[in-house]
């Protein structure tokens, strides 16, 4: 079909070999649920002459557009510690690469749109909540900077796939700046060696990692880029309570990107524990754990491309791991950055991250909102410390650490008023609360009704500006909510 949109596939023309080629199974009655103007704006997606019906024949998967080339792609990965040799899409075709008007490259892929070589005894389709959940949680997590994959649409399908009852299906069109995975380099490792992982390396840097190619020894460049991009992604998960969920190998993107928004969630009240996923029974992901399975998983990566690293420098090995006994002391640079811009602090000083870390003691077990603390301090210096006490389940607890907090600020160079405003832009006032998730996705799914999805959607576009008429969106869950579970979409 012709859409003019613009097509340039190099993962096709460049890595024959390394996926299938494939197509996607049409829809019975595709309807266009949501779309992302903005997005299709930004990869110069031309849509004002196209219907929403032809949209939705071309997004759900039965109209093929012009330039595409559908592939499935290979991977493996470690889920839950334990090795997969062989994933890959199971649900998913990758429909080719957009070029947007300022240059820049982005997969344009299809959830949901059938059976493929990988799908082993999967449908290949996805529910309507999952797809909603993704295209919703992405978009906040773009509204507050942390990189991303994003949703270009949803369209439903006029069919039900059966989990542990029917459910109306969906495709999700995603859009990432690559699909290229730890998971993907663990696959050719283990079944081809070292040749298609260097082809692959060099293939990731060219794309991801350009500045890699001009250092003395680039792979191990290019393993450091990786490394820093999952140390500043988990980084921001953290300073804003996110839980991803699921941080397999299969789940982890080269270039830094947030993917994959399964059984993932942003903690009501502090708790390092924090689990949402219906099946991470050992708490393997559970909130506090993040940055160690980052470490973890970036040792996967090293031993995937252990081999191309040696060859090109016999003493790889050796700073490789240094390299990852680094992990730790990056990570706190980066979440310490995070946390002086959270608590309104310009200036550094040595004990920052004891305050940081006395402040997350204080708040477990409190029944402290996270997201709520955190826009709420910045009203204290001007309005007493009850606006922040009073959301703890002992008022009388907060009081030390504010004393100290306020003495802190005392010592920093910002004025009041510009304090104030850096900590709001900062500081989220909303985010797809749980509570709110699933009365959306409910709604969408039993009634379809998508007035519930569509108000949270937008409040969550622009999570730093308090508008009185979405006083409720700031609020934390109702007790009666009791404790949330979130189950994979697959």
């Amino acid at each position: 079909m012709q859409t003019g949109w613009h097509f340039d596939n190099s993962y096709v023309r460049d890595l024959e070999g390394f996926y299938a080629p494939w197509q996607v199974e049409p829809t019975a009655a595709p309807e266009l649920l949501q779309f992302n103007s903005a997005l299709a704006d930004r990869l110069g997606l031309s849509h004002e002459n196209i219907s929403d019906s032809a949209l939705a024949q071309i997004l759900g998967g039965s109209v093929l557009p012009k330039g595409a080339e559908p592939i499935a792609l290979a991977y493996a990965g470690h889920q839950f510690g334990h090795y997969n040799p062989q994933l890959g899409d199971g649900r998913a075709l990758l429909l080719g690469e957009l070029i947007a008007p300022d240059g820049a490259r982005f997969d344009l892929q299809l959830k949901g749109s059938g059976r493929t070589p990988f799908s082993r005894n999967g449908d290949g389709r996805s529910a309507i909540g999952p797809a909603l959940r993704e295209y919703l949680v992405s978009e906040a997590m773009a509204a507050l900077g942390v990189p991303t994959t994003r949703a270009l649409s949803v369209v439903a399908t006029g069919e039900r796939v059966q989990r542990e009852r029917a459910h109306p299906g969906a495709v999700l069109a995603r859009v990432a700046a690559s699909h290229i995975r730890i998971g993907t380099f663990q696959f050719f490792a283990t079944h081809f060696g070292p040749d298609h992982v260097r082809q692959l390396a060099d293939y990731t840097i060219e794309r991801h990692y350009p500045a890699a190619a001009n250092a003395d020894h680039r792979y191990f460049a290019l393993f450091e880029a990786a490394l820093n991009a999952q140390v500043a992604l988990v980084a921001k998960w953290t300073n804003l309570g996110f839980v991803h969920g699921v941080m397999n190998t299969d789940n982890v993107a080269i270039s830094g990107e947030t993917i994959d928004y399964g059984p993932c969630a942003f903690i009501d009240s502090y708790a390092p524990d924090a689990v949402f996923s219906s099946i991470d029974r050992q708490g393997r992901y559970a909130f506090g754990n993040q940055p160690f399975i980052a470490r973890w998983n970036m040792a996967q990566l090293a031993r995937a491309m252990l081999p191309v690293l040696v060859d090109e420098d016999p003493d790889a090995v050796d700073k490789v791991n240094a390299l990852i006994g680094t992990f730790p002391e990056r990570y706190i640079a980066a979440w310490l950055d995070g946390m002086r811009a959270k608590l309104g602090l310009a200036s550094v000083e040595e004990g920052d991250a004891d305050l940081a870390s006395r402040l997350f003691k204080t708040m477990e077990g409190q029944n402290v909102d996270f997201t709520l603390f955190f826009h709420q301090l910045a009203r204290v210096p001007d309005e007493g410390a009850a606006v922040v006490s009073r959301l703890f389940s002992d008022p009388q607890a907060a009081d030390p650490w504010l004393d100290e907090w306020l003495a802190r600020i005392d010592r920093d160079p910002l004025s009041a008023a510009d304090r104030r405003a850096a900590m709001n832009a900062v500081n989220p006032l909303y985010i797809p609360r749980n509570h709110m998730v699933e009365h959306a996705l409910d709604a969408a799914e039993e009634d379809s009704d998508l007035a519930p999805f569509e108000r949270l959607l937008d409040a969550v576009r622009n999570p730093y500006a308090e508008r009185p008429d979405l006083s409720d969106y700031a609020q934390p869950a109702p007790p009666e909510f009791g404790k949330y579970v979130t189950f994979c979409g697959t």
